[in-house]
């Protein structure tokens, strides 16, 4: 009685662990690109169309069931990504060209996906990433062909100032002074690993690189770094307005539609397929 008792069990406990295998989610990274000018930016709202809601839908059909997907990050409305990462589950196994292929197809033209990939069950594309880079982009001549991707800024600017006080940028971590107010963060502090200005034909590019950004800081920072290239302001004004930790005291805010995110890196480790 006792052996039987024991066998049974052996083999319901085998039956379970078979079955928590088999039901188990499976978690995948989705590389995205997306011109966000129709879109209210990334993050699901209830009266506006987003990215993420796109993508949901999307999934949701090719998956028959329903997918939430979390985002590396939050655009604001109109601005663009051209790489973003996003992570959902499945309980089904799926064919990464031919997933990309059939999504691709689902998602309208402003969205597409670059690559799917198989990742750890606890990778987690916003809390993992290491490193997050946005480039802006600032047209100096009318051009009808950029009107939703570059700022036109009708006036002369010192670029070499700029570039100084980009790099000013790299000797603090405190940034409130360019975060949007009432915004729900525990800290304000980032690690900018790269800030600089570059001249390409006729668009100025201001590159940026940190662990993280909080919300607005890209556009608050171009805004205040162009009114120091009109010698609005000096590299002097700049280190007041970030101990100040006073977003009145910034520049402006430059428009969405110029602003890209364009990279972000995590660690090797938590891919199961290159």
């Amino acid at each position: 009685m006792i052996l039987y008792n024991s066998s049974l069990y052996y083999k319901v406990y085998l039956r379970l662990n078979l079955e928590q295998k088999y039901n188990k989610a499976l978690r995948y990274f989705l590389e995205l690109s997306y011109n966000g000018t129709p879109y209210h930016g990334w993050q699901r709202q209830p009266n506006a169309i987003s990215v993420q809601e796109v993508l949901e839908d999307s999934l949701s059909l090719l998956l028959k069931s329903k997918i939430d997907v979390v985002g590396a990050g939050r655009t604001d409305a109109g601005v663009h990504a051209k790489q973003i990462m996003a992570h959902f589950d499945s309980e089904c196994e799926v064919d990464a060209t031919q997933f990309k292929y059939k999504l691709n197809s689902l998602l309208p033209k402003e969205i597409a996906v670059k690559k799917v990939s198989l990742v750890r069950d606890d990778a987690h594309a916003r809390f993992d990433a290491v490193s997050r880079s946005y480039e802006y982009f600032v047209t100096l001549f009318k051009d009808p062909f950029s009107i939703n991707s570059s700022y036109y800024l009708k006036k002369e600017l010192d670029l070499d100032l700029m570039n100084k006080a980009a790099k000013l940028l790299l000797n603090y971590t405190s940034f409130k002074c360019f975060s949007k107010s009432k915004t729900d963060v525990k800290t304000y502090n980032c690690n900018i690993t790269n800030a600089n200005w570059e001249i390409n034909g006729d668009k100025l590019i201001f590159k940026i690189s940190a662990n993280r950004f909080l919300r607005n800081m890209v556009r608050a920072i171009v805004g205040t770094l162009i009114e120091i290239g009109e010698h609005k302001l000096d590299l002097e004004d700049l280190k007041k307005i970030i101990k100040s930790e006073n977003r009145s005291e910034a520049g402006y805010s430059v428009p969405a539609h110029g602003l890209y995110l364009t990279e972000v890196q995590y660690p090797k480790t938590i891919y199961l397929t290159k």
